[in-house]
């Protein structure tokens, strides 16, 4: 498999990160520390889902790219999903700017037809706009999709947050002030919440929640 399609994860040795990048990197570098013997537990997380990724490190480096391989799939869709955006702004308009008229036969390709149902008054405005109804029901979905963009990538980011704390810092102390903290999008309140925690969980809870690597107050 192409090495850019692994999605990116962090592995602790307990409550120590250790490596970070793509998941088939971050598997051998699991395996060796795994026989290289360790305290642990090791635990892989999905960057984007902040949920534990389960791999086999049995056996040679090639079985165990080989085992990677063949179960990477519901993984990676795991991962996308949870990373998944609405299209940016600029592709979103383009999307929705079609209002060249269509002969028969085939339609454009990706489009689907689907029965909406409407008031009398919804339809009379579609129809009075450029392009007819189809094309602006596409540009006021586009717009709603670009307007909950930042709102919905700060839910993901908040879940992702939240799977790895509970995961890592369930019985920690302040931990279900911390989550209250967290959805409440509350950056200051989260950082005192957590400071006594350890460092590598710290950072790693923040950066999922935030979207970026600062290190929170100790």
């Amino acid at each position: 498999m192409n090495q850019a399609a692994y999605p990116p994860c962090t592995a602790f040795d307990g409550e120590r990160r250790f490596a970070s990048g793509p998941l088939d990197q971050v598997t051998l570098a699991l395996k060796t520390a795994a026989e290289g013997g360790t305290a642990g537990p090791l635990l892989i997380f999905g960057d984007a889902s902040g949920r534990v990724i389960d791999v086999d490190t049995r056996g040679t480096p090639q079985e165990v790219m080989a085992r990677l391989a063949a179960s990477a799939a519901g993984i990676i869709e795991r991962e996308t999903l949870a990373a998944a955006a609405p299209p940016s702004p600029a592709r979103a308009e383009a999307g929705a700017s079609d209002t060249e008229p269509r002969g028969r036969g085939r339609p454009k390709l990706g489009v689907v037809a689907r029965e909406v149902t409407l008031l009398p008054r919804h339809w009379d405005w579609l129809g009075a706009q450029p392009g007819g109804a189809s094309v602006a029901l596409r540009k006021l979905v586009e717009a709603a999709r670009r307007d909950n963009q930042a709102g919905e990538q700060s839910r993901r980011r908040r879940d992702a947050a939240y799977h790895f704390m509970s995961a890592m810092a369930g019985d920690l102390p302040g931990f279900e002030e911390a989550t209250r903290a967290l959805y409440a999008n509350d950056r200051e309140r989260l950082c005192d919440l957590i400071g006594a925690w350890p460092q590598d969980l710290r950072e790693h809870a923040i950066r999922l929640a935030f979207g970026d690597g600062e290190k929170t107050s100790a």
